[in-house]
């Protein structure tokens, strides 16, 4: 598996409903233009390119497999799962869209409880239901883990992935973050630092006021951001990762590591967790 690869942060002007069904032909074009420029990955915002609410008027999933396996690249992108159009419930979606073609990897967004946080807002509208996997997708590059927006409140969301092997977590976000910026960009290096990963983020913006928040986060530095729109290239490394996970922490690795080498492995006590939170214990 070799270290070394490209991704293509996107970071869109994007088109809100009713007109969300736009943004797939926009989203088609970014593919496009980062296979042309040797990206082997995409990764595009929460909800991308949608649709945003039920029910559901399209499905991007045929468009974004397809410029997937035309241009030989990895696409992570967002979309709904209906679940009862009556009762407008559906699945909050990262998909992951392989060059080989076939059907796509799919996280299912598990939290917070459902279904208010996507109700009431100018953009979203249906009742979220949470999954309950969290899943990791073998790619030749790296293991994948996914994860949504403020979900990076949330440190067992990406401790489960890396656990289970992610050494890349896609974690995009929906909107202008306003007074959550800076605590947001804080918490996306803390998973990184904190379970030895890249992390890689961006958003929707929707006019030229807001600020975005473009980011790629090693576990020792922030290596990408940008507040802008736009597409960016991004040369990630993974032989450091590898390196960290596979050492044993000691008193003096603070003269070596910018981290804590083998949070996952010898800093770990499994017999405890049921004690961080009891089976049965009050919420």
């Amino acid at each position: 598996m070799p270290d070394n690869f490209r991704i293509a942060l996107v970071q869109p002007m994007s088109h809100v409903p009713p007109g969300d069904d736009k943004n797939v032909a926009d989203a088609v074009r970014y593919v496009e233009q980062a296979a042309a420029q040797g990206a082997q990955f995409v990764a595009f915002p929460e909800t991308y390119p949608g649709p945003w609410r039920m029910p559901a008027r399209f499905d991007p999933t045929e468009a974004m497999t397809e410029a997937a396996k035309r241009c030989g690249v990895y696409v992570q992108y967002g979309t709904l799962e209906p679940i009862d159009e009556k009762a407008a419930t559906a699945y909050n979606l990262l998909m992951l869209a392989r060059p080989g073609g076939g059907a796509p990897g799919k996280y299912r967004r598990t939290h917070p409880p459902g279904p208010w946080i996507y109700t009431g807002g100018p953009h979203w509208e249906f009742q979220y239901v949470a999954g309950n996997e969290f899943p990791v997708f073998e790619t030749p590059y790296a293991q994948v883990g996914l994860a949504m927006c403020s979900e990076v409140y949330m440190p067992e969301v990406a401790r489960a992935l890396a656990l289970r092997g992610a050494e890349i977590i896609f974690l995009p976000a929906g909107t202008d973050k306003r007074k959550l910026w800076t605590t947001w960009r804080q918490l996306i290096w803390a998973r990184a630092i904190e379970n030895l990963a890249i992390v890689v983020t961006t958003q929707n913006l929707f006019g030229p006021a807001e600020r975005g928040l473009a980011m790629v986060a090693t576990p020792e530095e922030v290596i990408f951001e940008s507040t802008k729109p736009g597409m960016f290239i991004v040369d990630v490394d993974l032989e450091r990762v590898r390196d960290l996970r596979g050492q044993r922490d000691g008193v003096s690795s603070s003269r070596d590591n910018g981290v804590k080498a083998g949070v996952l492995s010898q800093w770990q006590r499994p017999e405890m967790y049921d004690k961080f939170f009891p089976k049965g214990a009050a919420r």
